[in-house]
């Protein structure tokens, strides 16, 4: 491991600048989000909690054109790759189920595989936790320990610094006159605050009676048919914020567009929640109900993908307990649907 000051680190983005789009969080009243920066560093926040949008903008835009009238070729619409700095591991656990659907079949998607190839990713770990953090649930750490190049762990003055791929590497040897070999107390440091910070989340865990995810095998299947959905979903206004603001939900919808110049094939975000989201021609819909749209969210994540990639696709980020005006808590969900389990046996 190795040590970088956070003057140094400054001057490491600056350098990066040159062949990346650099984003990096910065907070505003109270808020943490990603900003593209241009030269002036002071804001950035490394540390803390996620940014509220998820790491998958990056890879798999909300909007992007995919086909240009008959034109064979495949282009991606940046004129650089990213550099996404301050990236937690519940992001991470995202790639998970992104790469499963868009590279580890016959056909590999050539934007999201593009750009996961281009792309950098400085992640960092967590040194707060937030009411809505519910990661351990799930199996995830607050802090990275897969599918980074660079990882940064603040300590005093600067960062403890773990290199996670030949990419991380290549850019660590083209700047080595940066890191200095970290030094016994800002590793002590580093693991210190990782237990603090598994403690925080932990307690958030007990606070609010979150099941781990031991108790979610078989929940959402067996209990496919129970007044819980149409309980939770009397709030629902239907607006898609859950999967728009969540790392896992991938689903997206084509169409066409064409003005004077040009006709062009647009990809956009989906949500499972939307009634046309199922509906197919003739204008059958296999999920007519509001609740049924809400329980094939829960079966998707919590029954399908553990069975067909045997990963649960949420990642406790809590973003979208966050973004749902309805106050639909995907924790209380849960945990009302192993309660029920828990009686019936």
């Amino acid at each position: 491991m190795y040590y970088l000051s956070r003057e140094d680190f400054i001057s490491l983005l600056r350098s990066l600048e040159k062949s990346y789009n650099v984003y990096a969080p910065v907070k505003k009243n109270n808020q943490r989000f990603y900003k593209k920066f241009a030269g002036d560093y002071s804001d950035i926040l490394v540390g803390e909690v996620r940014p509220f949008e998820p790491l998958k903008a990056f890879f798999s835009p909300g909007r992007e054109s995919v086909a240009e009238g008959f034109k064979p070729d495949v282009r991606l619409g940046e004129d650089k790759p990213s550099c996404v700095v301050g990236v937690k591991a519940c992001d991470l656990k995202g790639f998970k189920v992104q790469d499963y659907v868009f590279l580890n079949h016959d056909y590999e998607d050539p934007f999201y595989s593009g750009r996961r190839k281009a792309n950098l990713i400085i992640s960092s770990d967590c040194t707060c936790a937030i009411d809505t953090c519910f990661c351990l649930a799930l199996g995830v750490k607050p802090y990275p320990q897969e599918d980074f190049d660079i990882n940064l762990s603040p300590v005093e003055g600067g960062f403890v610094v773990e290199l996670g791929s030949s990419k991380g590497r290549e850019v660590f040897n083209q700047h080595s006159h940066l890191f200095r070999k970290a030094d016994e107390d800002s590793i002590c440091v580093r693991e210190e605050q990782r237990k603090r910070i598994i403690k925080e989340v932990d307690e958030n865990i007990k606070d609010n009676n979150i099941p781990l995810q031991d108790e979610l095998e078989g929940v959402v299947e067996e209990e496919g048919e129970t007044d819980i959905w149409e309980d939770e979903v009397k709030t629902c206004v239907e607006c898609g914020a859950c999967n728009t603001i969540c790392p896992t939900c991938h689903c997206f919808l084509l169409y066409d567009e064409k003005d004077e110049d040009k006709m062009q094939r647009l990809r956009i975000w989906d949500s499972c929640l939307v009634k046309d989201f199922a509906r197919v021609a003739g204008g059958a819909n296999p999920r007519p109900k509001l609740w049924m749209r809400l329980r094939n969210r829960f079966v998707k994540k919590f029954n399908f993908f553990p069975r067909v990639a045997d990963i649960y696709a949420c990642t406790g980020c809590g973003r979208c307990i966050l973004a749902c005006p309805a106050k639909i808590d995907i924790r209380e969900v849960l945990r009302r649907l192993v309660d029920k389990k828990r009686i019936k046996e």
